[in-house]
């Protein structure tokens, strides 16, 4: 997988949101919200490519969690970004 080209992650008021900017991007309008976690796995990834393992392993190197459970909510969040169409 990768993030698409042209989403970007910012932070507004705090909280951090994705959007898609540049003529790739131009039909998607939506601002897509991400707790820390998520946010922390979008930045380690942003540019190149990654699997529900690698993003696995990135939790287990910053947060004290079990592989299982790492691996299932990396895999969730795989499928997330997928289906709103921020990640191929």
């Amino acid at each position: 997988m990768k993030i698409k080209e042209g989403f970007v992650l910012r932070t507004i008021c705090g909280q951090s949101v994705v959007s898609g900017e540049g003529r790739a991007q131009v039909n998607f309008s939506k601002l897509v919200s991400l707790n820390d976690t998520a946010a922390y796995l979008f930045r380690a990834v942003q540019g190149r490519e990654f699997t529900a393992e690698i993003l696995a392993d990135l939790l287990l190197e910053e947060y004290d969690v079990d592989r299982e459970t790492a691996l299932k909510d990396a895999e969730t969040l795989c499928a997330q970004w997928k289906e709103i169409g921020i990640a191929e």
